[in-house]
């Protein structure tokens, strides 16, 4: 007769969370990717400025765990592109960064890379 011994897991599932940008940064033992998600909010009402939420998820990873997610997602990006066709760049986005290559023409790097305000 064999012993079984049970076992009771609870999982607690994160809420969904929709990532509008992405900042990669590392150090010498680990890769951070903060995972944002940019919400404007008007209220009519408010005589006030417009509020803009900013909610963060960040996830460290080791330098190794950083290099397999590398690799798989580019396998998992191939399977996609064998199933579905090749990923492109939407309309919208080539039509708005030829639009700020035009407004950034003889302007600093930094002004060249100025992401879309998010306050209208």
């Amino acid at each position: 007769m064999t012993d079984k011994k049970q076992i009771n897991m609870s999982i607690n599932d994160g809420s969904e969370f929709f990532a509008h940008e992405l900042s990669i940064n590392f150090n010498p033992t680990q890769f951070i990717l903060d995972f944002k998600c940019i919400t404007p909010r008007n209220d009519v009402r408010s005589k006030n400025a417009p509020l803009i939420t900013l909610k963060h998820n960040v996830v460290l990873l080791e330098p190794h765990h950083a290099k397999r997610i590398h690799e798989l997602l580019g396998n998992i990006l191939g399977r996609y592109e064998e199933q579905f066709g090749k990923i492109d760049v939407p309309k919208a986005v080539k039509k708005w960064e030829k639009n700020r290559e035009k407004l950034a023409k003889g302007k600093s790097a930094e002004a060249k890379t100025k992401a879309p305000s998010y306050l209208g």
